[in-house]
């Protein structure tokens, strides 16, 4: 039996993460294609609280496709919600129910097993992505990043290298020796050079 990841680390790097964005940084680029910080926090904010909910498949009433992130929209008590959140989507991800029988967020349905899998990779993805527009560093466990690898090894495999809409854009080459850091951010269509 496959063990399961724990999402506890990556949620809590990411939070200290947030908590270190300067607001005169807010509205600076990421190496997410037309999305400013905040747009991006507000992600984080939304994804934090479907991902939570899809481990107690408790599908919001209406379901559970969200609106649009804007950073507009960033509540302004973002610094001290997101971190929550954030800790209670690494909490509901610990009980073993979460990763069985099927469930649901942002309109899509999945195995649990899945499910899980693609929460870990956007709070490691989005991990570097905030790090990086906002210039602190970035360091992740190297089993979240080969749990990661394969996630979206398989993803890119289905997609015959040509991204997935709304998940990725089609794969940036990287060097011979890249870190798997490195190659899991070309995967998912980014240059781990990037630089805002």
């Amino acid at each position: 039996m496959t063990r399961n990841p724990d999402l506890a680390p990556a949620a809590h790097r990411l939070a200290e993460l947030l908590g270190a964005v300067r607001d005169d940084r807010l509205g600076a680029p990421t190496p997410c294609e037309a999305t400013s910080l905040a747009t991006l926090i507000d992600h984080v904010d939304g994804l934090s609280l479907a991902f939570a909910q899809a481990a107690a498949k408790d599908v919001p009433e209406g379901g559970s496709t969200p609106p649009a992130p804007d950073g507009a929209n960033l509540a302004p008590d973002w610094r001290a919600r997101v971190p929550e959140r954030l800790g209670a989507l690494a909490a509901a991800w610990r009980d073993p129910s979460a990763w069985e029988g099927m469930t649901e967020a942002g309109g899509v349905q999945m195995p649990g097993e899945v499910m899980g899998r693609v929460a870990l990779n956007e709070l490691v993805v989005h991990g570097w992505d905030i790090a990086t527009a906002s210039g602190q560093p970035y360091v992740c466990g190297d089993e979240e990043v080969q749990e990661c690898l394969v996630f979206v090894g398989q993803a890119v495999e289905q997609s015959g290298g040509k991204g997935t809409p709304g998940l990725f854009g089609p794969p940036v080459a990287v060097p011979d020796g890249a870190s798997p850091l490195d190659r899991l951010i070309a995967l998912t269509g980014r240059d781990p050079s990037w630089t805002p």
